[in-house]
């Protein structure tokens, strides 16, 4: 459950975010990525070793730089968290809509 809240608070900052969604899009380098947000170099890793931290984003060395993935383990586990309260809220809406209406007064 840790590392769900941690992926939860990562996703929290809306520049990791948008860097988390350029990441899903295709594999970046942080060049890439950063002539893409409107932060620095160094923000952009510092955002990226959080996503790194929290198991959204792996890193792949290719040459002198890193190359962004979406991590699918961490982010399956997330998933996987999410869908139990999803799950909850399905099967409490099924009881709700099944039960007969009450007569009017």
């Amino acid at each position: 459950m840790a590392d769900d809240i941690l992926q939860l608070a990562a996703l929290g900052d809306p520049t990791r975010r948008a860097i988390f969604e350029l990441v899903g899009e295709r594999p970046r380098s942080v060049a890439e990525i950063t002539r893409a947000v409107t932060v620095s170099q160094s923000a952009v890793s510092q955002h990226l070793k959080v996503l790194r931290e929290s198991r959204l984003v792996r890193a792949e060395p290719r040459g002198a730089s890193n190359v962004y993935h979406i991590d699918p383990h961490g982010l399956g586990q997330m998933r996987a968290w999410l869908d139990r309260f999803w799950s909850k809220t399905l099967a409490a809406y099924k009881v709700a809509v099944e039960q007969p209406p009450e007569e009017s007064r």
